[in-house]
């Protein structure tokens, strides 16, 4: 059995008026995910804002997810950073509050010269730790893609134990598919949009940032692609497309999925400076589709109470 599989939110980072974090909203969050059976928690990531953090406030955010989740579900932190020092303060700290999987990324902001760089990075990060490692390919945020070559010498190394790729190369994930199909290697889709064929093809899971308001409908997505049910998955991926297209009715999909989230009524819709908010007009196009894609899931048969 895989560990780190199924449908995993990369959770917001909700926080109040003077951008502290919502440790009581968060909390609701995340007993709610659980509770609906969201199968993991990948926290303090792009989605969480959390390089917008300051470290006491990602750290925080990481030990209450950590301490919410308890035993019922893993929960994968980001410790991405600027440089591969950085990257290992963020892993010791995540080892003295409980963490099991660290999320690395390549280094960002600095100019990439090859993937012999960001092999090294993960070598001195993975002889670091004995924690898990999850490899993060965000190539739009760290300015370099982690290439296929690459990820096989990576996959190799201690403590390495899967992959999340954000990249949208499909035809690279489709190489990873085939190649780690007989290991003990979890493989993480994390384009929503090529969700569906990835599961269908074998991935263990697939990352949704908006699914803690639907939690009904993705898990149902992952069970109807993870047993090989064709035609139910792709009735299933028209609907999820529509959860996907509330991400691009504001400038800023991470204000717009922060105020669908808190409709939930758990957290504030909040995000941290200088992110622009969403409107009152995108407000209104967005609880529009929401409640669009809930009749539609209930016209489906799907349950979203």
């Amino acid at each position: 059995m895989k560990k780190y599989k199924g449908v995993i939110p990369p959770i917001i980072t909700p926080v109040d008026p003077n951008e502290n974090l919502d440790e009581q909203g968060f909390r609701r969050l995340l007993r709610h995910c659980i509770n609906k059976g969201l199968h993991g928690i990948f926290v303090a990531g792009t989605n969480g804002e959390t390089m917008a953090l300051t470290q006491e406030q990602r750290d925080r955010a990481i030990h209450i997810a950590i301490d919410e989740a308890g035993k019922d579900i893993p929960v994968m932190a980001g410790v991405m950073d600027t440089s591969t020092k950085r990257v290992i303060e963020n892993i010791k700290r995540l080892e003295q509050m409980g963490g099991t999987c660290a999320v690395v990324t390549p280094i960002f902001y600095a100019r990439h010269t090859d993937q012999s760089e960001t092999i090294r990075h993960f070598e001195k990060v993975s002889q670091s730790t004995d924690l898990d490692i999850l490899i993060y390919n965000i190539p739009t945020f760290t300015g370099i893609n982690i290439s296929f070559e690459s990820l096989k010498i990576i996959a190799s190394m201690d403590h390495i134990v899967g992959y999340k790729d954000s990249s949208g190369n499909f035809a690279d994930f489709m190489k990873c598919l085939i190649y780690f199909e007989d290991k003990e290697f979890c493989l993480l889709q994390g384009s929503t949009p090529l969700a569906g064929v990835s599961m269908l093809m074998g991935a263990d899971g697939f990352i949704p940032s908006i699914s803690p308001l639907f939690p009904s409908l993705f898990v149902e997505f992952f069970n109807a692609g993870k047993s090989g049910n064709i035609s139910r998955t792709k009735q299933l991926n028209a609907l999820i497309s529509d959860t996907s297209s509330i991400l691009s009715m504001s400038k800023n999909q991470i204000s717009a999925n922060k105020f669908a989230i808190s409709q939930l009524g758990f957290t504030d819709k909040r995000v941290l400076e200088p992110l622009d908010p969403v409107t009152p007009e995108e407000e209104r196009r967005i609880c529009s589709k929401i409640d669009e894609v809930m009749n539609k899931a209930h016209a489906m048969g799907i349950s979203m109470c």
